[in-house]
Parts: C-alpha cells; structure tokens; sequence
C-alpha cells in the first residue's frame, strides 16, 4: 500500500513515521488483495483554533482501495493518541464493511438454496 504523508504545524520526523507505519501495518489482514493497490492519505496535525487550552493535534487519514473510500479523523491532546484513535476509527469501519459483505454474501447463499428447495420438494 502507498502511503502519502502530510504535516501541518508539525515536523514529521523519522519516529514520527516509523510509529505511523507501524500501527497502520495491519490494515492488510482488512485489505486482503486490494490492499497492495491501495492509498492512504495522512495528514498529522496541530490545530488551536477551536481550542483555547494548549495544542491539540488532529490525524486524519483517507483510504482508497478495491473502489472504495473509507475515512478516519480523530482530534487527541497527543500527536500519537491521536494516531491510535484514528487507527481504531479506522479498524472499526473496515470490519463494519468486511461484515457487512459477508453477511450480503451468506444471505444470497440461503436464497439460491430457498430457491433450489421449492423445486425439488
């Protein structure tokens, strides 16, 4: 998967990235083979303008693989707890997704079968 990294008001250093890399590194098991097509667009930030308490800093991440978009913000104290509340946002919407097809998968199966019964009863 490529990823592409932006930084507003912060200094996007080596650890920065390191730590970014590592807890995105298991979007692959949600991903399967689409997920080495895939792009993800991060932004890590520091915002004060809605807050009048110190900095807060913002991750925001857009996902594009297999036709498909899925988004992640979250607004933490932390540039890291932001990071990991974005990741869990993330994780939350893509097994949403993965459960939702396979259930359309698993109730298309019981119709066809519905369907084969009423002729061979």
């Amino acid at each position: 998967m490529k990823m592409n990294i932006k930084g507003t008001n912060v200094e996007l250093t080596e650890d920065v990235r390191a730590y970014l890399d590592k807890r995105l590194a298991g979007l692959k098991k949600f991903l399967g083979e689409a997920g080495e097509s895939g792009i993800a667009y991060v932004e890590l930030g520091r915002t004060t303008q809605h807050h009048h308490t110190g900095n807060i800093f913002r991750a925001e991440l857009t996902l594009e693989s297999g036709g498909k978009s899925f988004r992640a913000v979250c607004e933490r104290e932390d540039l890291r707890s932001a990071v990991d509340g974005m990741r869990d946002e993330l994780f939350r919407e893509l097994s949403s997704h993965k459960k939702k097809n396979i259930s359309l998968l698993r109730r298309s199966g019981q119709r066809v079968k519905d369907f084969i019964r009423r002729f061979y009863r």
